[in-house]
């Protein structure tokens, strides 16, 4: 067994192992997860080998059969689009378990085999190449999820469960009907074989067709993004999911939908996604803007964090759009940054609603004073979140801004306005919540951040500088991995010569979309 498929086997056997386990022994229950989890992790950062040694490519390839009609194989394996998303998965699944350890103590059992259950569907996403497999992994990360938010988040849960649930599935059906029209048509469910053959002109689409297939793969990617205006499930989401859950959620959930588009949409239909672009980038800066303000206004501190999730994610989407190796770096780039500092955002905010048992920021105010540890890590990470240079999230929000910037100049100059409402929004609710007298309700349930929390928080701290400052730690496996992806991308497009100096060189060229 190849160390990817061990990666992926062993949430799943953890899973059916916790089920086994006795209900009643709940610290059992707690340190197996743990353990196991860790375990995972420290496993996932071998996958990293390779590519030190040897640079670009598809790494630890299983292409097995699976079942034999229609034909469906097991066919897994990683590149550096999606080295770093299996990492980021592994990595936030033990920090959930210890963020949840005193947090949860209804169920016991049955959340920390959902959080397993959960890890194992992520990982399978960003694995999968074949298109059936990716959709029964795609369906498997909606079951935990619908059951994390629904039995343990708060009052208004089920609303929110099920409103999450039926956004999801209205983007997969079509997904699914995509999918069956392509095996129809190319013969095939692996990515790799109908890249291929969309690359060598041996399967081809009408322009209709290539419009519909991409909007129908598209529209299930920007449900999980969210991309505006598909959006608003999101905050209901986050606010009712318990704290695990909002961190898997925001870190780990929403790049299937940015990591979707990167992976299918671009090579399968280059043609339909340069013609949509415009259209996708006026949502993706109306999203930046409209997230930035809606968050600027938020008395909830988990709305406030979810709404900027939706603005930090627009740029991800016009990154992505922009079709240049700086735009498509800094999507990528900005897909981890975001998994790091608002996941971490999330758990802070779930370290005071432990506390208080409160979401408002005005029943906050002079937090500082009492928990000076607490304040200081969370001075950190809104710092990351807003982009200061030298941390995570200034690289990412760098290179996308210079990536749009070569393809629309007013792209960039809309956009930048969200990462300054980004500062305003992050730090006047740092300044009511951690600054200023202490608010006297606080002083009798507030206390400094323990061992154990800041466990789970440090790693995410070291990451977020580590992330801002070594950046050749990541991005070189990016950079190759989308280099290709643009590669393919440009299968549908002509390029021609639209200006010549006098001395034959070509100085300007134009892309002109050549549909098969």
């Amino acid at each position: 067994m190849s160390l990817l498929n061990l990666v992926l086997a062993l949430p799943l056997i953890g899973f059916l192992l916790v089920l086994f386990l006795p209900k009643n022994n709940i610290n059992a229950i707690r340190l197996f997860t743990l353990v196991l989890t860790l375990g995972i992790f420290v496993l996932s950062l071998g996958l990293t080998g390779p590519f030190f040694a040897s640079g670009n490519g598809n790494w630890f390839v299983t292409d097995v059969p699976w079942i034999q009609s229609p034909e469906i194989r097991y066919h897994v394996a990683i590149d550096g689009l999606s080295l770093w998303l299996v990492i980021l998965s592994t990595l936030m699944t033990p920090i959930c378990v210890l963020v949840s350890w005193n947090y949860i103590k209804d169920r016991v059992k049955e959340f920390y085999a959902f959080l397993l259950l959960l890890e194992f569907g992520l990982i399978g996403v960003f694995v999968a190449l074949d298109l059936f497999l990716f959709y029964v992994f795609w369906e498997v990360c909606l079951v935990p999820m619908y059951f994390l938010i629904g039995v343990w988040g708060h009052e208004r849960r089920i609303y929110a469960a099920v409103k999450f649930f039926l956004y999801t599935m209205a983007g997969s059906v079509l997904m699914l009907v995509a999918i069956i029209f392509l095996y129809n048509k190319g013969g095939t469910f692996d990515y790799v074989n109908l890249v291929e053959l969309i690359q060598r002109g041996r399967l081809t689409f009408t322009h209709t067709e290539q419009l519909w297939l991409f909007l129908a793969f598209f529209f299930a990617f920007a449900i999980k993004v969210p991309l505006f205006p598909l959006h608003t499930w999101l905050p209901d989401a986050h606010v009712e999911a318990p704290t695990a859950g909002s961190i898997m959620l925001a870190a780990v959930m929403l790049k299937m939908g940015t990591y979707g588009i990167v992976r299918f949409c671009l090579p399968m239909f280059p043609n339909a996604a340069r013609e949509c672009a415009p259209y996708i980038v006026v949502l993706a800066i109306i999203g930046i803007i409209y997230g930035a303000l809606v968050a600027l206004v938020q008395p909830n501190m988990k709305k406030l964090v979810a709404y900027s999730s939706v603005s930090h994610l627009g740029f991800v989407v016009l990154g992505i759009f922009s079709f240049n190796q700086n735009g498509l770096d800094g999507a990528v780039y900005q897909m981890l940054n975001h998994g790091i500092s608002t996941g971490a955002l999330f758990m802070l905010v779930g370290y005071l609603y432990e506390r208080t048992h409160s979401l408002e920021i005005k029943d906050y105010g002079g937090v500082a004073n009492i928990s000076p540890g607490l304040a200081t890590v969370f001075l950190i990470t809104t710092l990351a979140s807003i982009g200061l240079p030298t941390l995570n999230n200034f690289i990412g929000e760098f290179l996308v801004l210079q990536g749009s910037a070569q393809v629309n100049i007013w792209w960039t100059a809309f956009a930048a306005t969200g990462v300054i409402l980004s500062a305003g929004y992050m730090l006047w609710m740092y300044q009511r919540s951690f600054l200023g007298e202490t608010n006297e309700h606080l002083k009798g349930h507030m206390h400094d951040i323990n061992a154990r929390e800041l466990a789970a928080a440090l790693p995410l701290l070291i990451l977020m500088v580590w992330m801002g400052v070594y950046t050749k730690t990541f991005l070189p496996f990016v950079s190759q991995a989308n280099a290709r992806i643009l590669e393919q991308s440009r299968s549908g497009v002509e390029l021609r010569v639209v200006n010549q100096n006098p001395g034959g060189n070509v100085a300007a060229v134009r892309e002109i979309p050549n549909a098969r």
